[in-house]
């Protein structure tokens, strides 16, 4: 039996209450343990459950933050792109699997971390005091805007260009979807759910599996492929489930809160992209994905990146209007440098998690099924 407060106790006893929210994919909770492995940020990326365990523990005084609707899991590839009513190219925050009321500091220090975490493994000159700085600014100045969307026509170009690289060219994209295996004996409600998402009824597809992502992985992921007046769509259904913090906290709260700060937040909306019960449905297209960093070009300027997932962050916290006074004043009040002592306590503590993890060969059981 490991320690009771160590990394695999804490990964059996999340996934253990998984299996009972949701029917799991043993397979895909397999890769993700290998996955854990790999490098200390796909680590963070994949155990958000044990961040939300350990932030209280560590930066005790950060949760006496005022509290927003945050992200819960926000790093700096849980950022993507998608079209909007108007056809228009939007930059943001690609999911909030994990959203729930937090202090705003925690979705803050823990985008600080994983910056600090991913460029430490591209072995970059960026340090974390201007990594700090560039969070900082780019969040103080979307609190003080008032929340702007970015939306990647006339301007921000830079981002423009950097989230539409030949690393998300349409042939390799589908070319991927095409190779996966269609899904035999799906289950007709899920069918009948990506049937209702296609553009015109009776339209023919087919189901497959996906495994992306990290902190995800181990949930039911459908995707229907079909081809559509000349070319390829596809259409995603992922299982969802409350937030990791509900598990941490030891709460009955079954409120799923995506859907709620998807409405709130200062975005413009992406129209595929809809909760349905316990299921997040959308639209994925070489540009309606996630924007992975290997995606992006080598020489990017990290410093505009970083403040543009600030400000992106703050549209987010707009969601909750009536507590930015607050925030303002609380930011305002902060002494220099706290956050980047915040995300190195954290950088530290996920650090040491990943190296029990890799010593013990991740050697958690997976959960029988419902």
């Amino acid at each position: 039996m490991p320690p009771k407060n160590s990394i695999l106790q804490a990964t059996r006893d999340y996934e253990s209450w998984l299996a009972g929210e949701l029917r799991l994919v043993p397979a895909d909770l397999a890769a993700k343990h290998q996955m854990m492995a790999a490098d200390v940020f796909s680590f963070l990326r994949a155990t958000f459950y044990r961040w939300i365990q350990l932030f209280p523990r560590l930066c005790p005084d950060l949760t006496q933050a005022p509290t927003v609707l945050a992200v819960g899991d926000l790093h700096v590839e849980n950022f993507g792109t998608w079209r909007d009513a108007e056809g228009r190219l939007i930059w943001g925050v690609n999911d909030f699997d994990e959203a729930y009321p937090l202090p705003y500091t925690a979705d803050l220090v823990r985008l600080a971390a994983s910056a600090w975490l991913a460029i430490e493994g591209e072995k970059a000159s960026f340090t974390p005091a201007a990594t700090e700085r560039a969070i900082l600014a780019g969040y103080a100045e979307g609190l003080q805007l008032g929340g702007e969307p970015f939306v990647l026509s006339e301007r921000h170009s830079g981002l423009r260009e950097a989230v539409t690289s030949h690393g998300r060219d349409p042939v390799l994209f589908w070319g991927k979807l095409d190779a996966l295996p269609t899904l035999r004996g799906v289950a007709a409600p899920v069918r009948q759910l990506l049937q209702s998402v296609l553009p015109e009824p009776g339209l023919a597809f087919r189901i497959a599996h996906r495994r992306a992502g990290l902190g995800s992985l181990g949930r039911q992921r459908f995707l229907a492929i079909a081809d559509w007046r000349g070319g390829k769509i596809a259409r995603e259904a992922k299982a969802l489930l409350p937030s990791a913090c509900v598990w941490a906290d030891g709460k009955a709260d079954q409120e799923i809160y995506y859907g709620r700060l998807l409405a709130a937040a200062v975005r413009t909306a992406d129209p595929f992209l809809q909760v349905r019960e316990r299921w997040i449905v959308r639209r994925l297209s070489p540009y309606c994905s996630r924007v992975e960093l290997s995606q992006m070009p080598r020489d990017h300027d990290k410093a505009k990146l970083l403040r543009a997932m600030g400000r992106e962050l703050a549209n987010v916290h707009w969601g909750s209007p009536k507590t930015v006074p607050a925030v303002r004043r609380d930011l305002g009040k902060r002494k220099p440098g706290w956050l980047k002592q915040a995300a190195a306590i954290m950088v530290a503590a996920t650090r040491q998690d990943w190296q029990e993890w890799r010593k013990s060969g991740g050697e958690v059981p997976i959960p029988k099924k419902r």
